[in-house]
């Protein structure tokens, strides 16, 4: 392959994970196409955005800019990781069971009470912004997460989780 076209290939492939960022980042705000376009007073054609989200057509960089600030985030949070990592991340995991991912439910800890609970918000605090996560719903703990949060309440890593659903912080069941 020619220079030109490895060019062209890896600017298509850039594209494709630009608008991986943009979609995982609407989804995160659990909003469809329909509602950008709503919001933004048709700023943002819905049709537009999902070319740019299928990496179909190329964004400037005032109107990534302009769309970073319709989704309140940095616009470094719509530009792909230099590695790839976390481009095609899901947005939502399912919920908890014995040998998978911990999902906290951040609305039910806004409304949680109790003598861990000042720690664990702190601490989850820290994780959302290292992670530069914006979902604001649900926050999926990882391996060395679950050990601080199993130190915080006292318990084993295995028992965590179990704590974390008796005081109402673990996303519920999903239903099919």
């Amino acid at each position: 392959m020619n220079a030109r076209g490895e060019a062209d290939r890896d600017e298509a492939e850039y594209s494709n994970r630009l608008g991986e960022r943009i979609r995982l980042i609407r989804r995160q705000k659990r909003l469809s196409l329909q509602d950008v376009e709503a919001r933004s007073e048709s700023e943002f054609k819905a049709s537009v955005l999902g070319a740019y989200e299928r990496g179909e057509r190329s964004v400037s960089m005032p109107r990534l800019n302009r769309l970073a600030s319709f989704y309140n985030v940095p616009v470094d949070q719509l530009l792909p990781r230099a590695d790839g990592a976390g481009d095609a991340e899901v947005a939502e995991e399912s919920a908890w069971v014995p040998g998978q991912k911990v999902v906290i439910d951040l609305v039910g800890l806004a409304g949680a009470s109790g003598p861990d609970v000042d720690l664990i918000r702190r601490y989850l605090e820290i994780i959302q912004v290292k992670r530069q996560d914006f979902n604001g719903r649900v926050l999926t703990i990882r391996g060395d997460d679950l050990q601080a949060l199993a130190a915080i309440l006292g318990t084993s890593m295995d028992d965590a989780p179990g704590e974390l659903a008796t005081m109402g912080l673990l996303r519920p069941p999903a239903t099919s």
